[in-house]
């Protein structure tokens, strides 16, 4: 079995939102940290703010971590 991150912020849509998923589960859509943060919590991630940075953790996607806009 391939290990994979826990948390996964995929690429930006040209809404400017990013699909999340939680342990391989689709949580939702957020738009920005405090988004992530509370699905964080809700899939029963404890301190998430403060893992947002964590490569271990968190994958961020076709895009940069905090990025929420699509670049032109």
């Amino acid at each position: 079995m391939t290990w994979q991150t826990p948390i996964i912020v995929h690429p930006p849509a040209p809404d400017g939102g990013r699909r999340i998923t939680v342990r391989g589960q689709d949580v939702g859509v957020a738009r920005d940290d405090r988004d992530l943060v509370e699905f964080l919590r809700r899939a029963g991630l404890g301190d998430a703010d403060m893992a947002l940075d964590d490569p271990h953790l968190v994958e961020w996607r076709g895009g940069g971590a905090h990025e929420w806009a699509k670049s032109s």
